[in-house]
């Protein structure tokens, strides 16, 4: 199994005025955390696209280019890239690029996204969010076919034999598609044959297996091999070498940004009572000491025989210095159990 990181680049806002404070540390931050991860051999770095003040990344691509001249063997993503409201074009020449200065280890998670913000701000509308993610996935996997591109839709102007450059480093630049739950989205994941990341962020990961049960019976009537097509599950999560500190340190943030958001979409706020059923062996959170959290893993290869798991530590104001701690844990203690016990 690959193992590996997502993180969204949290960033403190000021109380007072709600705007972003110590965005250049944050992005310091994040190169080490890259770097690390690729020292001590974790498989996958993942950077998710927001247009929000409390996330710092807005192109992963170019945060992930920055981490490329870091690192040497890690494979970096984005996680997501909003596709409805980008370019498919540009999309394709930013990973293209980040591929070649990666020596091919890029990929590309396209996503609807589960924020808005983006559609206003690039002049899109909320009444084509499925049908603008639908066609631009159409045309990026049209890309990635060849150099020249024929191809027409409603919310792009055509493509008649245009030549797209740079060409990446892989022979095929991988897309996974990203779903939060959304049985449509997995089938659509399904019938043209793409790796599936699955993000698993409350309640019990057993509820996603009809959907992971969904994609793989979908891909086989649809002519793919089902066993060839992997599967991630993308998760929360956080370690230390006590279980307690880690519980310790990971709520307050945690609980902070979950009840954030959920004032948005309202939700209630996250208690500790929720968070600690979440810790709990068939809960969705990977927090605890390192063996909690092999076990915590190795329980949802049981029920998915997913082929990737993402784990999402970087969560508001966990220190630094913890948050390194626990990469170092994940990469050098986890890692390995986790891949010999699923090795073969």
């Amino acid at each position: 199994m690959e193992l590996g990181l997502c993180t969204f680049a949290e960033v403190p806002l000021d109380p007072a005025t709600g705007s972003p404070t110590g965005s250049g540390l944050r992005m310091q931050h994040l190169l080490e955390e890259m770097a690390l991860a690729d020292q001590v051999g974790l498989d996958v770095f993942a950077i998710g696209e927001h247009h929000r003040p409390d996330f710092i990344i807005s192109s992963p691509a170019v945060a992930l280019a920055a981490g490329a001249a870091l690192t040497k063997n890690i494979r970096l993503s984005s996680a997501v890239t909003v596709l409805s409201s980008d370019d498919p074009v540009r999309v394709f020449q930013d990973f293209a690029t980040l591929d070649l200065i990666s020596g091919g280890r890029a990929e590309i998670m396209a996503g609807r996204g589960s924020f808005i913000e983006s559609f206003p701000l690039f002049g899109y509308s909320l009444d084509d969010y499925d049908t603008l993610f639908s066609e631009k996935l159409e045309l990026l996997l049209k890309l990635r076919e060849g150099e020249h591109t024929t191809w027409s839709g409603r919310h792009r102007s055509p493509l008649r034999e245009q030549g797209v450059y740079p060409r990446p480093e892989q022979q095929s630049l991988p897309v996974w598609v990203a779903v939060g739950g959304t049985p449509q989205s997995v089938l659509r994941a399904a019938t043209l044959g793409l790796p599936l990341a699955i993000a698993i962020i409350g309640g019990e990961p057993e509820r996603f297996v009809p959907l992971v049960d969904l994609y793989r019976d979908t891909a086989t009537r649809a002519g793919h091999d089902a066993s060839k097509l992997p599967i991630s599950i993308n998760s929360h999560g956080f370690i230390a070498e006590d279980s307690q500190d880690a519980n310790d340190t990971f709520f307050p943030p945690y609980a902070e940004m979950m009840t954030r958001i959920g004032r948005e979409r309202g939700w209630p706020p996250t208690t500790r009572a929720q968070f600690d059923s979440m810790v709990s062996p068939r809960g969705a959170l990977a927090v605890g000491d390192p063996q909690q959290v092999i076990d915590k893993i190795l329980f949802q290869y049981e029920i998915f025989k997913n082929d990737r798991f993402l784990v999402q530590m970087a969560f508001g104001n966990v220190p630094h210095t913890k948050l390194m701690k626990a990469i170092e844990l994940f990469g050098t203690v986890v890692a390995p159990a986790v891949r010999k016990a699923t090795a073969g």
